[in-house]
């Protein structure tokens, strides 16, 4: 099996390539941003490349998971879908939780903020203003999906692969049906770097007994599709951009905890590393010294710096991944002399 991180610029793109009783099989996460794609100069991204490979190959997508509406995880699909007419005869199956769907599952009313076109031509989908198809029509015309609700606790077997699924639960997807509005001002800048911090201030200031561990607020993000994928005797955590809480609560519900820790080879750490979404108790309850995170340090102030103290305080051999070269970027001399045990690179693939 081999586990690529595109390079998504702020956002995630994952692409899962193995074999089946030696049949080739693919699987996409999410597409990063629309220029994970291409560009409006054309210049081809990483997911445009991974298309024109499989295509070449004569090999598909065999499963697409999209896991939340956030542009830096659909931009790129979407973009795909709206530029190329033959994109849907390269996939086979699609997860994806749609608004229509979770109103049905809710009786409520829909949200309208959730719907989803596919435009011809266009490169974003939350900016054009002409009308297209609408995107659970296009999925179900080309029977790449049945409206099948992913949520936490559901375990699905495809391709030799076990999924457990930690998120979303219902109370997210509720949040989603009855609160989500589409971001107006996606592109602005958020939160400022924490970069200039060392990390011995950070993993000091979180031993004392009064910190209190703030988790993320955001709609979209709670209603993450997150998962345990199983390969032969090995496991793999993908927390998109899920909640701490509701992961651990994931887990619980697999019969994991502090007492009975899931071992992993690899955890994508869960929104781009920001501080909202990693905590000690998930920390505690998933073993691995390998954590990669998702960023080219451009939005958001993300990753935090803080976020890789913790992983760092709870396991002082981690390995921190980077799918852009950040290393130098976050960490000091000083920051390599007080903790000399984990290590850091660039490397996307696995």
């Amino acid at each position: 099996m081999k586990i690529k991180f595109l390079q998504a610029f702020n956002g995630d793109s994952i692409w899962i390539s193995f074999f089946e009783n030696d049949i080739p099989r693919n699987i996409l996460i999410d597409g990063g941003v629309g220029n994970t794609y291409k560009n409006s100069s054309n210049v081809k991204g990483d997911l445009h490349k991974v298309i024109e490979k499989l295509r070449k190959d004569e090999q598909f997508i065999d499963l697409l998971i999209l896991t939340h509406f956030d542009d830096d995880h659909i931009g790129g699909i979407l973009r795909w879908l709206n530029k190329d007419k033959e994109a849907s005869s390269l996939i086979k199956k699609v997860w994806f939780n749609s608004g229509k769907e979770i109103a049905k599952k809710f009786e409520s009313d829909e949200n309208k903020d959730l719907d989803i076109e596919i435009v011809n031509g266009a490169d974003d989908f939350h900016t054009s203003p002409r009308q297209g198809i609408k995107f659970e029509k296009y999925l179900r015309d080309n029977n790449l999906w049945q409206g099948e609700i992913i949520e936490q606790g559901s375990e699905h077997d495809l391709f030799g692969l076990k999924f457990k699924s930690l998120s979303p639960n219902n109370e997210k997807l509720d949040q989603l049906l009855k609160l989500y509005e589409k971001q107006k001002d996606y592109f602005t800048s958020g939160e400022e770097y924490d970069f200039q911090t060392s990390l011995k201030d950070f993993i000091d200031e979180e031993n004392q007994s009064d910190f209190k561990f703030k988790e993320d607020t955001s709609v979209a993000n709670g209603s993450s599709i997150a998962f345990i994928m199983e390969y032969e005797d090995k496991s793999f955590l993908f927390l998109a951009d899920a909640h701490p809480s509701v992961i651990i609560e994931g887990l619980n519900t697999f019969g994991y905890n502090k007492d009975n820790p899931l071992n992993v080879e690899l955890m994508k750490i869960s929104h781009h590393g920001s501080m909202y979404n990693t905590n000690k108790k998930l920390l505690e309850i998933v073993k691995t010294d390998n954590y990669l995170i998702s960023s080219n340090a451009t939005k958001h102030g993300l990753p935090n710096k803080r976020t890789i103290a913790r992983i760092i305080n709870n396991n002082p051999n981690a390995f921190i991944y980077f799918n852009y070269d950040l290393k130098d970027t976050i960490f000091s001399e000083q920051d390599w002399k007080d903790y000399s045990d984990f290590r850091s690179k660039m490397q996307n693939e696995f």
